[in-house]
């Protein structure tokens, strides 16, 4: 009975660290650090064309520190929206102050801003949702083409800039981030 006890107290030992190393295999694997979610969202904003707005974009959100590829652009198109209602709050703002001459530019501007609200954006959502990232990364350029087709309208002398930049910016790094899931 004696040589027993020490063959015991190895097995039971032996078994305990068993599981704790499995335990420890599967939650690394299962439930990403912080590290490598982080490392997720550097090497997703490597790959787009400005990575500096990229990355401020997500780290801003919370819900970055739990998303896939995906759920990084569903990210991005958010931004891509908040962006487009900024832009035309913007329109709306110096519509009531501008003289005549850029009334017309404002106006074609207003009309592009709600073509990306209302038609490149919900179609970039509906996408992602759907698994269909091509027509995600379609929605995302026809908005960055709608921003800066907006900025020529003035000729050089855009009191959109800053707006019509950031759309622009924003739009890109979105298509760029959904083109990885094709």
């Amino acid at each position: 009975m004696t040589n027993l006890k020490p063959l015991t107290l190895c097995l039971f030992l032996q078994a305990i660290f068993l599981i704790s190393s499995i335990q420890t295999t599967y939650s690394r694997s299962t439930f990403p650090s912080k590290d490598e979610k982080l490392s997720l969202i550097e090497n997703t904003c490597k790959k787009t064309p400005n990575y500096n707005i990229c990355f401020q974009s997500l780290k801003e959100n919370s819900g970055s520190s739990v998303a896939d590829v995906t759920g990084l652009a569903q990210i991005m198109v958010k931004v891509m929206k908040a962006k487009a209602n900024d832009g035309l709050n913007k329109i709306h703002q110096l519509q009531r102050v501008r003289n005549i001459g850029a009334r017309k530019a404002l106006s074609s501007c207003g009309d592009k801003y709600k073509a990306i609200l209302v038609a490149d954006i919900p179609q970039a959502i509906e996408a992602l949702e759907k698994g269909d990232p091509k027509f995600a990364e379609d929605g995302a350029n026809d908005a960055a083409n709608e921003a800066s087709y907006c900025e020529s309208e003035f000729n050089g002398k855009s009191p959109l800039t800053i707006q019509n930049n950031a759309m622009h910016d924003v739009s890109v790094v979105t298509a760029a981030m959904v083109r990885q899931l094709l």
